[in-house]
């Protein structure tokens, strides 16, 4: 089992009187890890599924009296897919605030759900991580550095999801499996979803705008939708962990884009499978917008897993000067500069610089990334 990194802080937080809450897309390793920790512990666990209708109907609307038959002696409570049960959020307060001697585990695959089932009850009562496809890192330090560089223009078409990495030579077949059963199924069961043929054109759409800056009214256009509807069915994406989008970062400059956005997606593979392309990169046109989408995810994996707070941005002018990618963490700026093509050579534009004088500037390639990534 590849070790996950966010393992050991998990295990460091148990038993502190508060629940842990696990999130993140489908299929991640969500139950794998929780299981993992549940086996190296001692203590005695009770595993709750959310999937079962007749957990959903025993934890929703509980008393404190049934729910002390329920947990019985165990020690380790463990409700996976929590976003499923009514009033689970209730439920996890009254186990945390009469049962100080157990350690509730909570997991969820739709942030939409969960966060709304959890947040305010749980207020000051919860840790909350989330989890990604495997990071670079963690396969670096499962497979070895110079093994992993050498999967990098496999990561870049079918991405990092534990059952592609596991299942070589089947990338495709596994990856359609996946993007049926827990995109397309998870995201046509929300009910703000009313029709499951134009969030498909709008994938496709964000899959072929990879890395442009996006217009939800061209969208529209496109689509032959409003814009509201644009803006309902990315909101829902974002919250399922599909995709997340890049402001762009405007402070000083006139001609500064003020309100534009970009869309990445968590995962290379799911990106491609959208649009059934699994080229290899020789055969492609997209080359450049895999190797920022892939950057990108990675280094949103990296800053979230070492808890490293701060804003992510792109940056462009009217004038088309651009920044593929800038982090702000208390006042400074760090601008990154992303080329496949090593021998292309790239510097800050003066625009920039002269406006945001102490900033960092890096330029990434497949010859570097590693020391961005962790690894």
């Amino acid at each position: 089992m590849v070790n996950r990194i966010i393992k050991e802080d998990i295990l460091s937080h148990l038993f502190k009187g508060k629940a842990i809450i696990l999130m993140g897309p489908r299929q991640t390793g969500k139950t794998t890890l929780i299981r993992n920790i549940c086996q190296e512990r001692s203590e005695s666990f009770l595993w709750l599924n959310g999937d079962d209708m007749s957990v959903r109907e025993l934890l929703q609307n509980i008393s404190i009296a049934r729910l002390a038959t329920i947990l019985g002696n165990n020690r380790i409570i463990v409700i996976d897919e929590a976003q499923r049960i009514e009033n689970i959020g209730l439920a996890i307060k009254m186990m945390v605030d009469n049962y100080p001697g157990i350690q509730v585990i909570a997991s969820g695959s739709s942030s939409f759900e969960i966060a709304e089932k959890i947040n305010e009850p749980l207020t000051g009562r919860k840790w909350e991580y989330r989890l990604f496809p495997f990071s670079h890192k963690e396969l670096v330090n499962e497979h070895g550095w110079v093994s992993e560089n050498q999967q990098l223009e496999t990561r870049l078409i079918y991405g990092s999801y534990p059952d592609v990495i596991n299942h070589p030579g089947e990338e495709a077949n596994v990856l359609n499996l996946l993007t049926d059963s827990f995109l397309y199924k998870d995201l046509f069961a929300y009910e703000k979803i009313k029709k499951p043929g134009i969030l498909v054109n709008l994938l496709k759409a964000l899959a072929l705008q990879l890395g442009n800056e996006l217009s939800y009214n061209e969208l529209a256009q496109i689509i032959g939708i409003d814009k509201e509807t644009v803006d309902r069915y990315i909101d829902a994406l974002e919250k399922s962990f599909v995709v997340f989008r890049l402001n762009s970062f405007s402070r000083n400059v006139r001609n500064e884009l003020r309100r534009s956005r970009k869309i990445y997606f968590y995962d290379n593979g799911i990106r491609n499978t959208i649009l059934s392309n699994y080229n290899s990169l020789n055969l492609r046109q997209d080359t450049g917008a895999l190797w920022e989408n892939y950057f990108i995810s990675e280094r949103m994996k990296f800053l979230n897993y070492n808890k490293i707070y701060g804003n992510s941005y792109f940056w462009r002018t009217t004038q088309q000067q651009e920044i593929d990618y800038i982090e702000e963490r208390s006042g400074k700026l760090e601008a990154y500069e992303l080329k496949w093509n090593m021998k292309k050579k790239a510097s800050v534009p003066a625009t920039f610089m002269n406006a945001y004088p102490n900033s960092v500037f890096s330029l990434v390639t497949p010859g570097n990334y590693n020391s961005f990534l962790g690894a």
